[in-house]
């Protein structure tokens, strides 16, 4: 589990981190290289999960041997998928995504990431995120680096 005291602002306690998939840390169904590295490093803090329709059918040969879990479900509405996963996860929860279709799971979640990445981002995802990144690389790293989100959301 991850603490994060936050000066004028509860503390959160992150014990799990959502990853959307294609668009988050996977660019066209391949994974972002150098992510398994952060990945090993957090999962000794957290539990990893990410969540996917699996678009290029790729998500599993992609993930084998990182300490992550994944989570497919059909193309049709992704987005109560994703919602019903994370809210079915006990303690705190981060979800990072990119999309259209992650916009039930920020609305539960403890702290809402969007990334921005070479498949772009929805621009009405922002309103629902507490903390927008320019990479995977940066989104993984204010969870290694809690200070990083203590500074973005102190008051």
């Amino acid at each position: 589990m991850i603490h994060i005291d936050i000066p004028g602002r509860a503390a959160l306690e992150i014990s799990h981190v959502v990853l959307d998939y294609n668009g988050t840390i996977a660019v066209d169904g391949q994974l972002v290289p150098g992510l398994p590295a952060q990945l090993e490093a957090l999962s000794r803090q957290v539990e990893l999960h990410v969540l996917t329709a699996d678009t290029y059918g790729t998500v599993r040969q992609q993930c084998a041997g990182l300490p992550v879990t994944v989570h497919t479900f059909p193309r049709a509405g992704a987005g109560a998928c994703k919602a019903e996963i994370v809210a079915g996860l006990q303690g705190g929860v981060a979800c990072l995504g990119n999309g259209f279709n992650d916009i039930p799971m920020f609305g539960i979640a403890d702290l809402a990431v969007a990334v921005l990445l070479d498949e772009g981002t929805y621009a009405g995802l922002l309103f629902h995120a507490d903390i927008l990144v320019r990479s995977i690389q940066d989104g993984l790293d204010l969870f290694l680096k809690p200070d990083h989100i203590r500074a973005a959301l102190r008051s």
